[in-house]
């Protein structure tokens, strides 16, 4: 078998930019186009200058349904409600595809509309499409067509309070989540909100009560409780480029100790390559897993008032987008989901 030919649409973007990046790295991938709406026609070295040198390809229009016919892999690096759109079963039926985007996230068509506001038009795959956590479907992603890679709030967060859900340990009623999260998770778009001057020395809470990842991170914490599942998610723009830190509250149902939840986490995540579980008093820092597909959790049990704080944290362009993206496609393609990903933090950053 010669190398997987993969195609990058929306490659202009932070997510895409990061995910050519691994790719170009990667010993068995040939990406053979980036496309972008604002910049086609243009070399892609032009639009980020690291690439200078390394590529000569030029952005091109990105018509889905052309690039599978010459594809075995297509990302979808683009916001909601256009992969909807492009991603048919005909599409399907010549190449897989993972859409980083929120389209194909959530299972229920009407939570989907209702929380992002659009349209959804590709309810004919939505049935078949596999949420790409790897850590928690990888068996369901190695067999699938259509991946929807899950959000960088929602990867972290989920993670960090998977073992506690799936073991019935906490209160699924007293869930918060208070996440941190880098300035590229906006995106790259002009927007005053995210410029310099604005979140340079200031931290704060947006989209209170109405951030789209929360029905995300409920549905999959659902699926571990059997159960529905509401909780409190509040997100916060840092100022540092990249990084996520999920601080997540919850009461335990009995007076437990460290060591009993820490073979929990072990029981889920002893044999997952890209979590790293901390010792006991030692908490996840953004710096140590900024650049890499790594998520570091640590916790700790507040007796007074019979509490766990699980703390996470990822590279949201790579574990939360990109590399994970890789990673999923690694499973489909039959590779060590490794491959291509297996490189330290970049300390200092």
């Amino acid at each position: 078998m010669g190398k997987i030919k993969a195609a990058i649409v929306g490659a202009t973007g932070y997510v895409g930019q990061e995910l050519f990046r691994i790719l170009y790295s990667h010993p068995e991938v040939e990406v053979t186009a980036v496309t972008s709406v604002s910049y086609t026609g243009k070399k892609y070295s032009d639009v980020y200058k690291n690439f200078n040198g390394i590529t000569d390809l030029n952005c091109t229009e990105g018509d889905v349904e052309k690039l599978s016919e010459t594809n075995d892999v297509i990302f979808i690096a683009l916001p909601h409600g256009i992969a909807s759109k492009s991603v048919t079963t005909s599409v399907l039926e010549k190449c897989k595809v993972i859409d980083i985007g929120a389209d194909f996230r959530i299972k229920d068509k009407k939570v989907y509309e209702k929380w992002y506001g659009v349209e959804h038009f590709g309810e004919e795959v939505l049935k078949e499409a596999v949420y790409g956590l790897c850590e928690i479907h990888g068996e369901e992603v190695k067999n699938a067509r259509l991946v929807a890679n899950p959000g960088c709030y929602t990867t972290c967060s989920i993670l960090t309070l998977y073992p506690l859900v799936k073991e019935g340990l906490i209160d699924t009623n007293s869930i918060i989540i208070d996440a941190k999260s880098g300035v590229t998770g906006a995106g790259r778009k002009l927007d005053i909100g995210t410029s310099f001057c604005e979140c340079n020395e200031s931290i704060k809470a947006y989209k209170v009560a109405s951030h789209r990842h929360t029905p995300e991170i409920e549905q999959e914490l659902s699926l571990a409780a059997g159960k529905d599942i509401k909780l409190i998610f509040t997100p916060h723009l840092t100022p540092m480029n990249r990084g996520i830190l999920a601080t997540c509250y919850a009461k335990l149902k009995t007076e437990t100790d460290y060591k009993t939840l820490e073979k929990v986490y072990e029981k889920y995540y002893a044999d997952k390559k890209f979590i790293r579980l901390l010792k006991e008093g030692i908490f996840p820092e953004t710096n140590h897993v900024k650049g890499s597909e790594y998520v570091d959790i640590g916790f700790a049990i507040d007796e007074r008032t019979n509490s766990v704080i699980a703390i996470g944290a990822i590279d949201n362009l790579v574990k939360g987008a990109a590399g994970q993206a890789v990673q999923n496609m690694n499973l489909m393609f039959g590779l060590d989901e490794s491959t291509g990903l297996d490189t330290a933090a970049i300390f200092p950053i």
